[in-house]
């Protein structure tokens, strides 16, 4: 979400920085530690999603994570040769896919959610996406992530995915009266995330944000 400045943005821009440093956890350094906080974490096989069918490319694992088309997640990346590494990446994507698919629904418990995260992970995703149901915004833009790194447990059952993102052009919409709530660019539109991504046990495939930390007005993403 998008720090705002108008008046009728005001909880918009409260309740962001309470999700990204309350949910995010801050910069906990992790990325300097051998082990990754989180691995081994253990995490269930998600029920699939009921909803009408999606195009083939919207679900990924079986899980409808498509957006509309004015809200656009592009994830600006090179996948890793390590095949578990490039599947956690994957789903670190699809993560934040269903955070906005289930801002779209108006629905924090939708599938794709729950498909996605596990454990912290999956509260900082239902938090980001009541924010959004309960200020009565939806989003609108393109909302870039780039410079993405992994990291590897030595159980190669965790793996970490840091990368940063620009929300210069993501925007909050209100729902009621589809004005947009715009600002001019600044350091606030720069975030750096480090995702703890788990395998979920009974899937070759699947993989989970455990816990999420975020470090928000990322200099270094600029």
């Amino acid at each position: 979400m998008k720090r705002r400045t108008l008046s009728t943005a005001a909880a918009f821009a409260a309740a962001t920085a309470l999700l990204l440093t309350a949910c995010g956890g801050g910069d906990d350094g992790s990325a300097d530690s051998d082990q990754i906080e989180g691995a081994g974490q253990r995490s269930e096989q998600p029920s699939k999603s009921a909803e009408p069918a999606a195009p083939e490319q919207d679900k990924p694992d079986g899980v409808d994570v498509s957006l509309p088309a004015d809200m656009n997640l592009v994830f600006d990346w090179d996948k890793p040769k390590d095949k578990n590494e490039a599947a956690a990446m994957d789903d670190a994507a699809n993560f934040f896919r269903a955070i906005y698919h289930g801002v779209d629904k108006r629905s924090a418990e939708d599938a794709s959610v729950v498909a996605y995260a596990t454990g912290a992970g999956l509260h900082y995703a239902q938090t980001q996406v009541k924010a959004w149901i309960d200020g009565g915004w939806t989003a609108t833009g393109t909302l870039r992530h780039y410079d993405a790194t992994t990291r590897s447990a030595g159980n190669g059952s965790s793996v970490e995915v840091a990368f940063c993102a620009d929300s210069g052009e993501f925007f909050g919409k209100e729902v009621k009266t589809g004005r947009v709530l715009t600002t001019e660019p600044s350091i606030e539109d720069f975030d750096y995330y480090k995702i703890i991504m788990v395998k979920v046990p009974t899937s070759d495939t699947l993989w989970q944000a455990s816990k999420v930390f975020v470090e928000t007005k990322a200099a270094k993403c600029q």
